[in-house]
């Protein structure tokens, strides 16, 4: 039997894991619920669990696995295997999560960050067509990404490569979390399309459905703004316009620098499809000189739910023989 790969994306609600062949075939897949619980200490032991009963119902042994890749929210030191601060975890000590699962599972194991493993999912078998130079910039409840530069992902000398999200768009613009002001998380996050429409709407005084509902209260998500705005709705375009101006410029800015052959979105906020893609293009196009824009390509993500698993998996091949 040809050896396999395990791959998991460990989530704050959901650990999802899948079996595949050394060339990114998903065979088998499965997911638990994430016990964060006692400051997640069950997480890892449940994981293990999983992973054994799983084997023993497939009648395989640790033998006919390559290794195990993860990813995991947090910092993670990809060498030590390690996390630290995986707040949606509950994870604020440091956890040996390499070392619990080699010794549970009798496979080797390799870890790096969530966004990042998405990235390596997307460039291997989605949008990247297994291209060496992509990036990956995912827009949901905040604004990740992950950078593979010749072969290889961008970690940084603390870890903190390929934070896209925090790549300031406006100087004197929102507050984000990390401390600073102006980050593309604060507009361009499921959140921060919202905040933007909020703010926007204290200077607009036209005719506009989505205008009425945020004067009147009422509840908005980033979907609604998108769905205003591809009918047509006057104010919806506004905001639109002004968050694909803020992903353009920052993809403008990654373009400049990395010359990737493509960046792609993905996430939540990017279910917005061509409407998105083609808006954030037109201001790439203005942002970047033209080498880049004749040879770097906008695209939109392919693997949806399973860019984790996959190029969590991915990691894995590093043990192959």
């Amino acid at each position: 039997m040809d050896k396999k790969i395990i791959g998991i994306d460990l989530g704050g609600t959901t650990a999802k894991f899948a079996i595949l062949t050394p060339e990114g075939e998903i065979q088998q897949k499965w997911s638990i619920d994430t016990n964060i619980l006692d400051d997640g200490k069950h997480i890892i032991p449940e994981i293990i669990e999983s992973i054994n009963h799983r084997l023993n119902l497939y009648n395989m042994k640790a033998e006919n696995f390559i290794g195990i890749g993860m990813g995991t929210p947090g910092s993670v030191d990809s060498e030590a295997g390690t996390v630290i601060g995986a707040y949606n975890l509950n994870w604020t000590e440091l956890q040996y999560v390499k070392k619990q699962i080699e010794e549970g599972t009798g496979i080797k194991f390799a870890i790096d960050n969530d966004a990042n493993v998405a990235a390596l999912g997307e460039r291997w078998k989605g949008a990247g067509d297994n291209d060496p130079d992509v990036i990956f910039v995912t827009l949901g409840t905040g604004v990740g990404g992950g950078i593979v530069a010749a072969g290889n992902l961008i970690h940084g000398v603390a870890g903190a490569g390929g934070e896209i999200g925090h790549i300031t768009v406006d100087p004197e613009g929102f507050e984000c979390t990390c401390g600073k002001r102006g980050c593309l998380e604060t507009v361009s996050s499921a959140t921060g399309v919202v905040r933007l429409a909020r703010f926007l709407s204290e200077e607009y005084a036209g005719d506009s459905k989505l205008k009425a509902m945020l004067d009147n209260g009422e509840e908005v998500t980033s979907k609604d703004i998108f769905e205003f705005a591809q009918a047509d709705d006057p104010f919806g375009l506004i905001v639109v316009d002004r968050v694909c101006f803020y992903l353009g410029l920052a993809c403008g800015n990654l373009g400049n620098t990395m010359n990737p052959s493509s960046i792609v979105l993905g996430g939540g906020v990017s279910a917005a499809g061509e409407f998105l893609r083609s808006r954030v293009e037109k201001y790439f196009n203005q942002f970047t000189f033209p080498q880049v824009k004749e040879s770097t390509k906008i695209k939109l993500a392919e693997l949806g739910n399973e860019a984790g698993v996959i190029g969590a998996a991915s990691l894995a091949l590093k043990y192959a023989e």
